[in-house]
């Protein structure tokens, strides 16, 4: 194949595809992507937990029940995903008590307060 003309030559160097070897770069890069994406959703498959990836339903999960280092992760609805760690500081602390709750035989719930003279000591 002969070339004609002054410029010829210089139109074949000039050809950007053939010069630029980072063309296949992007997509690498939007392999990674696609692969990463199917790996996380496999993890999340392998730990039966699909409801993590819907935004619709309500999930808590406790790791390890019952032990200091135990976990509590809640996911709720339109909500963002919430870590509590469980400390000696939660559910304690002081305080003092108001008064005394009764429920009725119907039902009903009555709250009685303590009165200032009549206080309790635990």
């Amino acid at each position: 194949m002969k070339i004609k003309g002054r410029y010829g030559r210089r139109r074949i160097i000039d050809n950007e595809d053939e010069q630029n070897p980072l063309t296949g770069v992007a997509n690498l890069f939007d392999i990674a992507m696609v692969f990463s994406v199917a790996l996380l959703v496999a993890l999340v498959m392998s730990y039966q937990l699909p409801e993590l990836l819907s935004p619709t339903e309500d999930i808590t999960i406790v790791k390890n029940p019952g032990q200091e280092d135990m976990k509590i992760i809640m996911k709720e609805a339109g909500k963002p995903i919430e870590v509590l760690n469980m400390t000696d500081q939660i559910g304690g602390g002081t305080g003092e008590a108001l008064g005394t709750a009764y429920r009725l035989a119907d039902g009903r719930i009555v709250y009685v307060p303590e009165s200032e003279g009549n206080e309790t000591s635990e």
